[in-house]
Parts: C-alpha cells; structure tokens; sequence
C-alpha cells in the first residue's frame, strides 16, 4: 500500500534535468480571466433545453474582469454551463442595484419581492420610492385613526359636561328641607303604598271576625238541638245580616322621619333667618 505523503519520487532512467529551461510566457491580452467555484446567484431557466437552476447550485465557472466600471467599482461576468444541455449561461454584476444581470443562456425566474404593482421588475431606486409612498400613505391611515380618536374623545366630554349640567339643574330645584323634588315624589308614593297595605289588613281582621261571628251563631242552633231546616234559615239570615263595621286599627300611625338627603349629598342647608 503506498504511502498518502510522498517523500520520495520515481525519476525515470532516462531523466536529464539540463533539459528543463525555465522561460516566462507573453503577458496575456484582453480581459483577465480565472475559474472559480460559485453558487447560483438567483434562480433561472436555460433557453436551451428548459432545465431549472434554483438559486444557490454550485457550479465551476469561468470570471471574467470587464472594462466597465460603476464609478470606481469593476463589473465582473460569469459563465457557467446547463446542468442539462451543457448552453453556455452569462451573467455579470449589477453593483449599481446591489443584484446581477442575466445576460445570455437563461432567463431569470419572477420574484414576488422583487416586482412592482405595473408586473416589471423594479430596482433598488424605485423600491425606496414605492416603500416612502406606502410610508406616507401609512401615516394617512395613522392621521385619520388620530382623527377617530379625538372626535370620541370630545363625545365623551360633551357627554359629561351634559352631565354635570343636568346635576346642577337637579341642585337648584332643590326645596328648602334640602331634598329634591324625586325625592319627595318617592316618598309620597311609599306612604300611599304604605296605606294601601294598611287598609287591605283591617279588611282582611274584619273579614275574619265576622266569619268567627257566624260559626258561633251556627254552634248555638245546634246546642239548642234546632232542625237543620232551622240551621240553614239561621245562617240564611245570618248571611244577610249588614256586615259589622270596620273597627279602628288597634295600631298606632308612626310618622316616620323624613331622611336628610341633602347630607349624604354633602350640601350644607343655609340656615334660617327666622
């Protein structure tokens, strides 16, 4: 097995190591040219057989330094084979748009980033112009939404000076007691349904006494050992006896003493100068 590192060479019997001259060869004219190993800088389509080339295959190419310059900057041009058919591809630098141009042998895939509204590729210039129209028309939306915003805002504020307004009317119809004019209304009606109650409960002990009056009636008959023909005209004529009269309610009407609203409100009566 021979040895990975060489440290000895075969020198054939009939080698004469005079015969080597070393001579320079002519200086090369036109542009420089040199093989290098690069990846596909976007992905294209050959014209030739229509084999896909994704953007990053590797491939053995030829550089070429051309006499054109962007200002200071050297444009450089790349030829590269199909994979497929073996066509010849160029491409060169674009440093102008930070990008490369696809010059012959192929034709550059569309790239969705890359296109404007009009369906053309767009440079690095119009780019910019495109990105500052949708800036300004961003700040358009942010100024009405702005908009928006403070014209709820000044609803809000009319809402609560309307408020505050309808609370100062309320304290002015204030009577002299302090309590507002609701307020008394409120308590009428509780003093009227307070009544009602009282009324439906003297009715209903009324009617219950009667009904004791006549089952005592009806008991008595039937001690005096009477027929029942008599029992039914006794309670006959019971039931047309006039009803007995309401009795005054045992109770004693408590007035009860009218709330300070005015207090828990924190306003101060004036006091009186009688």
């Amino acid at each position: 097995m021979s040895e990975r590192k060489v440290l000895t060479k075969y020198y054939p019997p009939d080698f004469d190591p005079s015969k080597i001259v070393r001579s320079r060869a002519p200086k090369q004219a036109g542009p420089k040219v040199q093989t290098v190993r690069l990846m596909a800088p976007f992905p294209m389509k050959c014209t030739a057989c229509g084999e896909y080339i994704y953007k990053g295959r590797k491939f053995n190419a030829r550089k070429e330094t051309t006499e054109e310059k962007y200002y200071s900057i050297p444009i450089y041009r790349f030829y590269i084979r199909c994979t497929r058919c073996s066509g010849e591809i160029t491409f060169k630098t674009d440093p102008k748009n930070m990008d490369y141009e696809c010059e012959r042998g192929a034709k550059r895939n569309t790239e969705p980033w890359r296109m404007n509204g009009g369906g053309k590729q767009e440079s690095d210039e119009e780019r910019l112009d495109r990105l500052e129209r949708e800036e300004e028309e961003k700040n358009a939306m942010q100024e009405l939404e702005t908009k928006t915003l403070d014209a709820k805002r000044e609803m809000a504020v009319a809402d609560a000076l309307d408020e505050i307004r309808t609370r100062n009317a309320r304290n002015e119809r204030m009577g002299k007691d302090g309590l507002e004019v609701t307020v008394a209304r409120e308590s009428i009606d509780d003093e009227k349904r307070r009544q009602d109650q009282e009324d439906e409960e003297a009715a209903r002990m009324a009617f219950m006494r009667r009904h004791e009056a006549l089952e005592e009636v009806i008991e008595d008959d039937d001690d005096n050992g009477g027929e029942g023909t008599a029992a039914q005209i006794t309670k006959e004529q019971a039931l047309e006896m006039p009803p007995p009269p309401v009795p005054a309610p045992a109770f004693k009407r408590v007035v009860k003493k009218k709330k300070d609203y005015a207090g828990a409100l924190g306003i101060k009566k004036k006091p009186s100068l009688v």
